[in-house]
């Protein structure tokens, strides 16, 4: 199993959970290293001392805030965790919302929380309470050097632990500009909503993520894989062309004829399906 994240516990009341903390996520991005193109060489990063242009060693590197053009507060590991040690190894339960309350741009990223020696019986109270009553704790939790608004839910047999964006965070919706008005203003017909309302209930379906794959992935790796055997065992760099995607048409169509055409698209079953398996239809 991976390593946690931390061991701590959860502040519920007076009730303490003895908990680890685990990234919920699997990271599959493609990584690639900088490369000089003339003999296919590792590009190398320096620490380097601006006003001494020597390398500087790991172990005399800190952390600086600049609080004056040039002058630095300079912080060491041990001293982040001076600041608040009563809270770096808590999930603090500060009070219970409603989890449907909560809006999905507030959501940023997933963590499990494993129960630790001794704390399945309160884990298991905490989590099925909350399953009963629909409700998600609202948390305060330190992750490194950094404190994070968060929410406590269940998922299956786990509570999970979901980071939160501040509202800070948050740029808002009226420094951009979105069409306003009547659907008459923009010319749009009962007959064009009535098709797209046709449209999306035909699409409906049950949520199944594991029916999504990361197409441009799966397409960049097929076109390394491509290239890695063009270049053969010489090494040299191979100039091969990626397959152009169909041009879209520069022809201006009306929405209902966009509808239509979707609709019938979907009656017949044309067009490409990404997914493994085939769409089940919602149940009514």
């Amino acid at each position: 199993m991976a390593r946690a994240v931390w061991n701590g516990h959860i502040s519920f009341g007076l009730i303490q959970i003895p908990v680890e903390l685990h990234s919920a996520e699997r990271r599959t991005d493609i990584h690639f290293h900088m490369i000089d193109s003339r003999n296919q060489a590792r590009v190398r990063y320096e620490r380097v001392n601006e006003e001494t242009g020597e390398e500087v060693p790991w172990d005399e590197i800190v952390k600086g805030y600049e609080y004056e053009d040039g002058r630095y507060v300079l912080l060491e590991d041990e001293e982040f965790k001076r600041v608040a040690p009563e809270v770096t190894k808590t999930v603090e339960l500060s009070g219970f919302v409603e989890a449907a309350t909560i809006e999905p741009i507030y959501f940023e990223k997933p963590y499990y929380l494993v129960p630790g020696k001794k704390g399945d019986k309160p884990y298991m109270l905490l989590r099925e309470s909350l399953r009963r009553s629909g409700k998600a704790g609202v948390a305060s939790v330190v992750i490194r050097t950094r404190q994070y608004l968060a929410l406590v839910l269940p998922r299956g047999p786990a509570l999970m632990l979901t980071l939160l964006r501040f509202a800070q965070e948050l740029r808002e919706a009226d420094e951009f500009r979105f069409p306003e008005g009547s659907l008459s203003d923009y010319k749009i017909t009962g007959k064009e909503v009535a098709m797209a309302e046709q449209l999306i209930e035909s699409m409906t379906e049950d949520w199944d993520p594991a029916q999504y794959k990361d197409e441009y992935r799966a397409a960049l790796l097929a076109f390394i894989e491509k290239k890695a055997k063009s270049a053969g065992k010489t090494g040299r760099r191979q100039r091969v062309e990626p397959e152009e995607p169909p041009a879209a048409s520069a022809d201006v169509i009306d929405l209902m004829e966009l509808l239509k055409r979707s609709m019938n698209k979907k009656k017949t079953g044309g067009g490409s399906e990404s997914r493994s398996s085939p769409r089940r239809k919602k149940a009514r």
